[in-house]
């Protein structure tokens, strides 16, 4: 398995675990509630859980064709222009992906650099939660600049391949 697979592995694991700890916040809360225990700042926990497991499914989502794409026009057009349209489509994704991780991180840094926490009870510091967005927003935009060079390579991209949609044909 290659590098960047494996990256993009560790991601969709890391995201399953976010969600294991979104199910076992929650569960906490219910059983919590029974016995009249609180658990300081579960929402603010499952929110920083959730967003992390939305980012680092990203780039698996990407490659394996997870992500809505509308093909009505793409399976209407010759070959060349299919192949254009994809071409634009995923540089369009590297430059708009690319802006965002490039945020995600310098929020990441600007976070720690100023002691940002959160409001809660519990004062997290806001830059461990929103790591999980830079790297998921980062890997993201790796996976993209791959998908880009297999495309303009005359490979088809991963994407098509998992859904199938023959762009090869």
């Amino acid at each position: 398995m290659r590098l960047l697979d494996r990256l993009y592995a560790a991601g969709i694991v890391l995201a399953a675990i976010f969600m294991v700890i979104i199910a076992a916040l929650t569960l906490s809360q219910v059983v919590g509630r029974y016995f009249g225990l609180v658990v300081p700042d579960a929402g603010d926990l499952a929110g920083y859980a959730m967003a992390g497991s939305i980012f680092l499914a990203l780039p698996h989502t990407l490659r394996s064709g997870g992500h809505i794409r509308v093909n009505l026009l793409l399976i209407h057009v010759p070959r060349g222009m299919r192949r254009a349209l994809e071409v634009w489509c995923v540089s369009f994704l590297c430059v708009v992906g690319g802006l965002f991780a490039a945020f995600a991180v310098k929020l990441v840094l600007d976070s720690y650099e100023f002691g940002d926490v959160s409001t809660g009870m519990m004062p997290i510091p806001l830059w461990i939660p929103q790591l999980s967005m830079a790297l998921g927003a980062v890997l993201l935009e790796i996976a993209a600049i791959e998908e880009l060079v297999r495309v303009l390579t005359g490979r088809e991209p991963s994407y098509a391949r998992a859904e199938g949609d023959g762009f090869t044909e």
